[in-house]
């Protein structure tokens, strides 16, 4: 497998989510979110710290248990959060997306290979062999190849980035979740991590993407969705949102992140 063979999804609807609500003690983070991704969509989610965007990804990904709302990917039995799902259902959402994180999340007492063969091999119950084969070659795509036998600590911030992507697409996922994949890095490693991203865009994979760098939303996405407060105040193509947006509140934040 290589970094340009992204998945087939049969029909065109890969992900629909209606009404997803997440409370947090007293503190309600998603107030009613519909979000809809279609095959080979990018989508930026973008918005102010603690509007919700992680904790959309969270629970697509079944790393977070929603109060209601209905998460459906297509081609798969919707999970009815408000039904309470059993535990299985929940952790069954991983079979469809898989989550780069903002700090890597690799594991520090294994190598490379050993990171990324984790997920199939455990989850998948894939053969130790055509995970490792995968694996190095996705390594090889991103400049990785000689990096196979190392440990975390012996690579830079954006190559571990990069390690945290081939982990995820290794995964074969219908929907590749980053959750703001460069906030961690030291900006001369920022690039090496947005230009991984930007060909696996150009490759057509499915992807929700958390992100502050406006600029590459813009160049990158298909549609940019700008959330405050837990809800979803204005959506569209990053021309629409970034360029010319219709409420006041998506203007001053889009505003100030330009001018920063």
């Amino acid at each position: 497998m290589s970094l340009n063979e992204a998945p087939a999804n049969s029909g065109s609807d890969v992900l629909s989510v209606r009404g997803l609500h997440k409370r947090f003690g007293a503190v309600e983070v998603l107030k009613g979110i519909d979000l809809d991704i279609r095959r080979g969509q990018v989508v930026a989610l973008i918005g102010p710290s603690g509007s919700g965007k992680t904790t959309v990804l969270r629970c697509l990904n079944g790393l977070e248990v929603p109060d209601s709302g209905i998460v459906h990917f297509a081609d798969s039995t919707p999970v009815d959060f408000g039904a309470k799902p059993p535990r299985w259902a929940v952790s069954g959402l991983r079979e469809h997306s898989a989550m780069v994180f903002q700090h890597y999340n690799l594991f520090p007492h294994r190598t490379v290979l050993e990171n990324v063969v984790e997920g199939p091999v455990r989850v998948q119950r894939r053969s130790k062999k055509d995970a490792a084969a995968d694996a190095l070659a996705l390594l090889a795509r991103v400049g990785l190849a000689d990096k196979s036998d190392a440990y975390p600590y012996e690579l830079s911030g954006g190559q571990q980035q990069r390690v945290g992507i081939v982990r995820a697409l290794a995964l074969k996922p219908r929907l590749l979740l980053f959750d703001e994949p460069t906030s961690a890095l030291d900006p001369e490693l920022v690039g090496e991590v947005l230009e991984a991203i930007r060909e696996l865009a150009a490759e057509g994979w499915t992807m929700l993407l958390v992100t502050h760098e406006l600029r590459f939303a813009r160049d990158v996405a298909d549609r940019v969705i700008f959330m405050d407060g837990g809800v979803v105040v204005e959506e569209g193509t990053p021309a629409e949102v970034l360029a010319a947006p219709r409420q006041e509140r998506t203007r001053q934040f889009v505003q100030r992140l330009l001018d920063h």
